[in-house]
Parts: C-alpha cells; structure tokens; sequence
C-alpha cells in the first residue's frame, strides 16, 4: 500500500529510519482496516506536498508487532511524528488533512 514517496518500514529499519536528520511521520496501519484505509490518500497527497522536508513512511502492525508495542499502540491509525528520534507528538484515528499538516509543521 505504499508509494513511492511513502515507504513501507519494519521493525528492523524502524530506528535508522527516524534517528535520521529530517522529520519523519510514521503511519501505523493494518489492511484490514477501513479508517488506514479511509487516511491512506491524505498521507500519500502529504508526502508529496512535503517531501524533501519531512519523510513519511508507513508500518504494517501486523507484520511488525514490536515497534508499536514499544511505543504503547493500541488502536490504528495512529500517526507518529519524530524528529531526531525522539517523539514530538501523535494522533489517532482518521484525522483530517488541516490536522496532519498542523501535527508536520511542528517539526519543521
């Protein structure tokens, strides 16, 4: 379900990934759920309108149970912001384009 501006992430890489200098936004989803689903579009028009400014990448919690268990996930979507690894601030849910581009802007 990724694009080329948003990549897929897995437990593995999930620390290289936002340790790095640019802010990055991760996106916690499953395919069975219908409000990823209902976001995914938002975040796709996201990491176009800010690429080269903040990455944002996407993790299936199904195949990569760890990290979201480190970072206490218990309903999806949930949407991480960090900013040389440490979290700046989260959201739940299906939010709207105005509140993800709000949540980015803190880290820029």
């Amino acid at each position: 379900m990724a694009s080329d501006k948003v990549k897929e992430v897995s437990d593995a890489d999930f620390e290289s990934i936002i340790n790095s200098d640019t802010p990055c936004l991760v996106d916690f989803w499953a395919p069975w759920c219908g409000p990823c689903k209902a976001i995914g579009p938002v975040v796709e028009a996201l990491a176009a309108e800010y690429d080269g400014k903040v990455s944002i990448v996407k993790m299936n919690v199904d195949d990569n149970p760890a990290t979201p268990g480190k970072f206490g996930i218990r309903a999806i979507p949930t949407l991480i912001l960090f900013k040389s690894g440490e979290k700046v601030d989260q959201v739940t849910g299906a939010v709207g384009k105005a509140q993800l581009i709000e949540l980015l802007d803190k880290a820029l």
